[in-house]
């Protein structure tokens, strides 16, 4: 492994300041923020802007902000994200860690679509596949996502909706699951128990873009035998932190 170059990881630092804050700084923030000799600063920031990754405001001389070869590089990122692609990575790494079923699915109307799936290596573990619709009501990757919506959104989508049963516990009153979204909401995880299978419960977690829009939702599921209020609450915050990891991926870097 070869070693770090100073130069370039100060310039590095530097860059990454300016994702704090109103999005601008001068030298002297930037000397005393990295604690760095200022002519080493006025060289470094003298160089990023030559080369557009900082340009100097105009009414403010001797402020920058990023420049448009950060927003060339950000976006030919973008372009490269593949969410399927992302999710199986970060749906892999959750499964590692508590050898359970992980899903992420996306929502279209008023259904989930699971994009990806990693399964648990137990004999008993939930049978699904990645392309498998289900009614977002019945899941918990799907009520997390409904949750997301704005009112007028999650009203137009459910509007004349039948809520079909998928086990005895699956939620059919449309004023029930208004009060389930809620608290969704409030707590910011999701969780179902056999409502759409009726010897599993599921627990699930926002996934959101660069933009910060909900675009997806992780998921853990767990047999019954195998569940309690204990693994719950753990799976809870394993789901959140894969979803924030995948967030990551995706250019997200706010807070749920």
């Amino acid at each position: 492994m070869g070693r770090l170059v100073p130069a370039v990881t100060r310039s590095l630092d530097i860059l990454e300041l300016f994702l704090d804050g109103d999005g601008t700084l001068s030298a002297p923030e930037v000397t005393r923020r990295l604690q760095l000799p200022r002519t080493t600063v006025h060289e470094l920031l003298t160089t990023l802007a030559a080369r557009s990754y900082l340009v100097q405001l105009p009414d403010q001389p001797g402020r920058y902000r990023l420049g448009v070869r950060t927003y060339q590089l950000g976006s030919r990122y973008a372009e490269q994200l593949d969410l399927a692609a992302e999710g199986r990575q970060v749906a892999r790494e959750v499964a590692e860690t508590c050898d359970e079923t992980v899903h992420v699915a996306i929502l279209e109307d008023a259904d989930v679509i699971y994009i990806a799936k990693v399964d648990s290596t137990h004999a008993v573990r939930m049978v699904s596949a990645a392309g498998r619709r289900l009614p977002a009501h019945c899941t918990s990757v799907g009520k997390m996502l409904l949750a997301s919506l704005p009112p007028a959104e999650l009203e137009a989508r459910l509007q004349g909706r039948e809520f079909t049963a998928m086990t005895p516990d699956s939620i059919t009153d449309p004023a029930e699951l208004l009060t389930v979204l809620a608290g969704i909401r409030e707590r910011g995880v999701a969780v179902e128990h056999r409502e759409s299978n009726p010897d599993v419960s599921c627990v699930a977690a926002p996934v959101r873009d660069s933009a910060g829009q909900v675009v997806a939702a992780l998921s853990i599921s767990v047999p019954m035998i195998r569940w309690s209020e204990q693994r719950e609450s753990e799976l809870a915050e394993l789901a959140a932190k894969g979803a924030d990891d995948l967030s990551l991926r995706l250019g997200h870097r706010g807070t749920r």
